[in-house]
Order: C-alpha cells, then sequence, then structure tokens
C-alpha cells in the first residue's frame, strides 16, 4: 500500500508558501487509482486517510509501517463513507453495503476489511477517515439519508445546502472521529459560511461529484492571512485546527467532512464573518 506521511505545520509557516507549497502540506491529490488502497498519514492528530477503489477485484485494508501496528484497527477507528458505485465493505467476515454516500464506522480491533464492487463499470470508491481510538464502539453502518440532517443556508447567497450528521455525539458513538456529508443545492456554491475555526479539532473535507472540468476553490489559512487551493473531483484538504475553511464550486457538488480532535460538539466553532476574512 502507498503510504504518504503529511508533517503538521504552524500559522506562521503559510504566508511565505508558494502554491506548489500549499498544495504539497494541505492537498491530497491522488487518494483513489483502480484497484488499489493508497493512504496519506497527517501528523495532525495523527489522522489517517486512506482511498480504495477496487475495480476488478475485492481489495483488504492492510496495516503499515508508519502506525507501528500489525492491522490497521489494533488502535484505531474510522468511518467510511462510498463516494462512488454500489459496493460492500466486510469486517470480519460481516459484510455491509454500502450505496452511494453510505457511512460505515469501524471500531477498534477489527481484525480484517475487504472493500468490493457491485460494477467495475462504476467501481464504489470508500473512502476512509481514521483516528486513534482508546476504546471500542460497534461497527455500525448508516444508509443514505440517515444520521441527523440538518438544512442550512439560504439561497439568496448561494450556499443552501444539506448537511447529514452520521458520526457525532448524538448519533453513532465513536472515541473522536466526527463524520458526515454536506451536498450543495443546485444553484448554490459556496459552503461553510461563514468560515469558521476549531482549535480543539483539525478538519479534511473531500470534494466529489464535481464535473471533471469544474473546480472548487478552498479557503485556507488564519482568517486575516488567507490563502486558497483549487480542488478537483475527489480530492481532498487537510485542515489544521487554527485554519479557516470555506470554499466555492464552478458547478455543484458534494464532500465528506470528517474531524478529530479532543471535542466532539459539532456546533463547537468559531466564526469568522467574510467581512472580517483577509
Amino acid at each position: 500500500m502507498l503510504v504518504e506521511q503529511r508533517y503538521a505545520t504552524a500559522p506562521q509557516q503559510v504566508p511565505s508558501m508558494s502554491t506548489d507549497d500549499l498544495r504539497r502540506h494541505y492537498l491530497v491529490e491522488d487518494l483513489f487509482a483502480d484497484d488499489e488502497v493508497r493512504a496519506v498519514h497527517s501528523h495532525h492528530d495523527r489522522v489517517v486517510l486512506v482511498g480504495a477503489l477496487p475495480r476488478t477485484g475485492p481489495l483488504g485494508l492492510p496495516g503499515f509501517a508508519e502506525i507501528r501496528a500489525e492491522r490497521f484497527f489494533d488502535r484505531r477507528e474510522a468511518g467510511i463513507v462510498n463516494v462512488g458505485g454500489p459496493g460492500t465493505v466486510t469486517v470480519d467476515g460481516t459484510e455491509h453495503r454500502l450505496e452511494p454516500t453510505a457511512c460505515l464506522y469501524v471500531g477498534r480491533g477489527a481484525e480484517e476489511v475487504v472493500f468490493a464492487s457491485d460494477d467495475e463499470s462504476a467501481p464504489a470508491a470508500f473512502y476512509l477517515f481514521s483516528a486513534p481510538a482508546h476504546t471500542a464502539y460497534p461497527t455500525t453502518l448508516v444508509e443514505p439519508g440517515g444520521g441527523t440532517v440538518r438544512e442550512l443556508g439560504d439561497p439568496l447567497t448561494s450556499n443552501r445546502r444539506t448537511l447529514t450528521q452520521y458520526i457525532h455525539e448524538n448519533g453513532v458513538r465513536s472515541c473522536q472521529v466526527v463524520m458526515g456529508v454536506t451536498a450543495l443545492h443546485p444553484g448554490s456554491m459556496w459552503n461553510t459560511m461563514p468560515a469558521h475555526t476549531h482549535e480543539r479539532r483539525m478538519e479534511v473535507y473531500l470534494y466529489f461529484g464535481l464535473p471533471e472540468d469544474a473546480r472548487v476553490v478552498h479557503l485556507l489559512g488564519e482568517p486575516t492571512e488567507t490563502r486558497h487551493l483549487v480542488v478537483a473531483d475527489r480530492q481532498a484538504v487537510i485542515s489544521p485546527p487554527w485554519s479557516v475553511h470555506s470554499g466555492v464550486g464552478t458547478a455543484a457538488y458534494s464532500f465528506v467532512w470528517a474531524m478529530a480532535g479532543e471535542n466532539q460538539a459539532f456546533d463547537d466553532m468559531d466564526p469568522h464573518p467574510a467581512a472580517a476574512l483577509r
């Protein structure tokens, strides 16, 4: 399995970064490849991102040397969202069917995880977000449209969106992973307004559902020293706790948001109104 290391950064580093520097530190461009399992190990809260795209046959999730564990879930938990066609995730012999945008929580102690697609012409694309875990919670599937659904924003400000919380303090239990999916309504392009920070946890955005020629301009950095990344379909942005995170697209899109840290309260955030950004 291809594993990439991403080391933690401080806000003072951002002003001097070039575009290539920003992309190298915060943008994950190639997490999905046919018949491969790929991973990025971030030193922000020891998060691991995994992309699995089983086109012609099943793919197992291996352990890897960077986490010093025989099996991936020996000391970890994860949320898995399917951003491709229908497929299955089999955990220790129990098969879980994941339709597009379904979410599966896998608790600490799972020994064998296998990804599979129903149809190689439209393969599943499994996105896994993992953090260290101190105890075990049961593996739990949430179907598309399940979980806690929140309608946010306004068409007049182009940010009407449906936010679905899957793994959170009042939903599927976890040690520290918080995870869900946001879908922009037709005609809306802005996500996560007002932009905010939450010093108590890091976050990763995985954008999906974008046309091939469309892009999202994702804001990052301190509120008074913002930068941006231009992001394509199925690319992820690592957002440190000190960084704002918001974006606008050239077409409608969805994204998986996932967090890890010391506080699971979803609304624990420090807003930064647009007029205050620089």
